[in-house]
């Protein structure tokens, strides 16, 4: 077995989206086979009995570091009074989001409103500010809600990284639509939380497309990822609430298959990674 030489994240997004999500996430942590959580707060099914439930993963041992999941998009709602805009009650869907961050068409002090409600809801669940932020849908990378996630960041939870979602360079020879996206919003990102004092983690790797088979996509994942890289994934059981609220459902449960199996250590011992200890 090859020594591991680099220690990485590997971070299930979207605990509290439904039950089932929830309870397959925690089964990875305790198995070992997640070292990070990232939580939406303004999902319906993080409540305080499924936050002590993930929480007590950590008792005794720090198993996995908790982050807020910064959620803006439909077909969620906001937490704090007065945000706008909304589309029935809820967020705007993703592509109008894009547009009208892209267009800088949203208030800037509503969106700080906005991401300081859910730090605030994170506190009172956890007991304390996330160890890390991101965002669902990569919203928090777009220009205006970058701002107000960073902004808030530096004083609402001042010891935490940001999620930036740029490529090591060894995976960029692959040209893939979504991942380009992200590597161009990211350069921006990262000047910016520079600036603010934010830190990052240094490389980012889990976009792919989810009609792929995930157990032959997840190794090029690790391919050229530095200490201290991230991992997003997206694993979980399905539920009727799951289906309602998220196009991702029964690729959930491939990744879960994934990472609960044998091949899941074994491709990190081929290319010298182990995932990092959560302090």
């Amino acid at each position: 077995m090859a020594h591991a030489q680099r220690r990485i994240w590997l971070c299930a997004d979207d605990y509290g989206i439904s039950l089932a999500v929830n309870a397959g996430i925690r089964e990875l942590i305790a198995r070992g086979r997640l070292n990070a959580v990232s939580v939406m707060t303004a999902a319906a099914h993080l409540d305080s009995i499924e936050a002590v439930a993930l929480d007590e993963l950590n008792f005794g041992r720090k198993r996995a570091a908790l982050g807020l999941h910064v959620t803006l998009t439909a077909p969620f709602a906001p937490l704090s009074e007065g945000f706008a805009p909304l589309l029935n009650g809820q967020f705007l869907p993703l592509n109008k989001m894009m547009r009208a961050a892209i267009a800088r068409r949203l208030n800037g002090e509503k969106l700080a409103h906005e991401v300081a409600a859910q730090i605030r809801a994170f506190v009172a669940l956890f007991g304390r500010p996330p160890d890390f932020i991101d965002g669902h849908q990569h919203i928090h990378l777009f220009p205006q809600l970058r701002d107000a996630v960073l902004k808030v960041a530096t004083h609402a939870a001042p010891g935490a990284w940001v999620r930036q979602c740029g490529r090591p360079r060894a995976a960029k020879r692959q040209h893939i639509r979504k991942e380009l996206l992200l590597d161009v919003l990211s350069l921006g990102f990262r000047r910016k939380a520079r600036r603010l004092g934010v830190a990052t983690n240094p490389a980012f790797a889990g976009a792919y497309n989810f009609k792929s088979d995930f157990a032959r996509t997840f190794p090029r994942f690790l391919a050229g990822l530095p200490d201290g890289g991230l991992i997003m994934c997206h694993p979980g059981f399905v539920d009727a609430e799951l289906k309602r609220l998220d196009p991702i459902t029964g690729q959930r449960e491939k990744e879960f298959t994934y990472f609960n199996s044998e091949d899941f250590p074994r491709a990190l011992a081929e290319h010298g990674v182990a995932l990092a200890q959560a302090d």
